[in-house]
């Protein structure tokens, strides 16, 4: 087996803290617009601020050639991007940050499927990694579902009483199938945003690059978008308290931390390795959700994060077996050629004695 560097766990590492800063940007954006804040507004101010803050690393940067089809396809992943954001957010309101998590769980599915359409992932399962791989997806998003549709016994319960949570889930029972329709739109547009990130990052060798005309036409795009769909005026008026720390918080961690180690990612890793980190987010979401916005924790949400735990292990042993294996690899033809060399050696030497 091939040695544990720096290298390969850096990757792991950015991506458990990339879910952590989701599951904190959907908790804190979740009280915001709980407080009467518009999520169409929420996209516009936080990506606009990410961009005003990548603009200038952008002027500053070593000067690159734009290519029309470089600025097309960049045009095209804010496209998906936008409607990504306004559908992800609108479902978070209409619904809460553990759903929004576990239907995030379509992801892996949704773009292993496309890596395999497009040829950018082979499905061999006669491999045990690939078996593992599949299997472990289809644990995790079983356990994605079984937060939802399995409630079970309270297991701790904030001091809210729980006839309020009770009248409140009544309220809001349509909005919440509405959510989670939004949600699961928007776990379809995200794993077509992978695919597609990973092709312009491998044409394009500047990062910045990527992000500043990825933001740039997000806030271009979902300003349009909002516009048309936020007709009252007030909304746009934003005041200095959870709504500032929810645009300030989005637009420097969920848009340009998040943005930028996704794209490293899916350059050094593929699609499929970024998008099997998501069902690790609803065992976040899970303590977030009772912690910081007073939702009870039950033994169905317990339940399906053992069973993510299981299968984000399962492909993570997947991803290391194949890694090595291919380590063994490309390292048996440069054995064969360390061994032939010193015979050459050796033979011109008796032939010149």
């Amino acid at each position: 087996m091939a040695p544990c560097t720096w290298g390969s766990v850096l990757p792991f590492v950015a991506m458990v803290m990339v879910q952590f800063i989701d599951i904190g940007a959907a908790t804190i954006n979740k009280a915001a617009m709980s407080k009467g804040m518009s999520s169409y507004v929420l996209v516009v101010y936080s990506t606009a601020l990410a961009t005003v803050f990548l603009l200038p690393c952008f002027i500053l940067q070593k000067k690159i050639s734009l290519t029309p089809s470089l600025l097309g396809g960049q045009f095209l992943l804010g496209l998906i991007g936008s409607s990504n954001m306004l559908l992800a957010y609108n479902g978070i309101n209409f619904s809460s940050p553990t759903v929004a998590s576990a239907m995030g769980n379509c992801i892996p599915i949704f773009t292993f499927i496309l890596a395999i359409v497009f040829r950018m992932e082979k499905l061999d399962l006669r491999r045990s990694s690939c078996q593992a791989k599949v299997l472990g997806t289809i644990v995790s998003v079983s356990g994605a579902f079984v937060v939802i549709l399995y409630k079970g016994s309270v297991i701790f319960s904030p001091s809210n009483s729980p006839h309020q949570n009770f009248m409140m889930i009544l309220q809001q029972s349509n909005k919440w199938v509405t959510g989670g329709l939004m949600l699961a739109m928007a776990s379809i547009l995200k794993s077509s945003w992978n695919i597609l990130q990973t092709s312009i990052v491998k044409n394009c060798p500047s990062m910045i690059t990527v992000l500043f005309f990825y933001t740039f036409f997000v806030t271009l795009q979902s300003t349009v978008f909002s516009l048309f769909l936020e007709s009252n005026p007030n909304a746009w008026v934003i005041r200095p308290d959870i709504e500032m720390i929810s645009i300030v918080f989005s637009a420097i961690f969920g848009s340009l931390f998040h943005i930028g180690i996704e794209t490293w990612c899916l350059h050094q890793k593929g699609p499929v390795f970024v998008a099997m980190f998501r069902p690790l987010a609803v065992a976040i979401s899970a303590v977030m959700v009772v912690i910081f916005l007073g939702e009870a924790l039950h033994l169905g949400s317990v339940i399906g994060s053992v069973m993510i735990a299981i299968g984000f292990y399962a492909m993570m042993w997947a991803q290391v077996k194949e890694s090595s294996s291919s380590a063994i690899e490309n390292e048996v033809p440069n054995l064969a050629a360390t061994q032939k060399t010193p015979l050459l050696q050796c033979s011109t030497s008796a032939e010149d004695g």
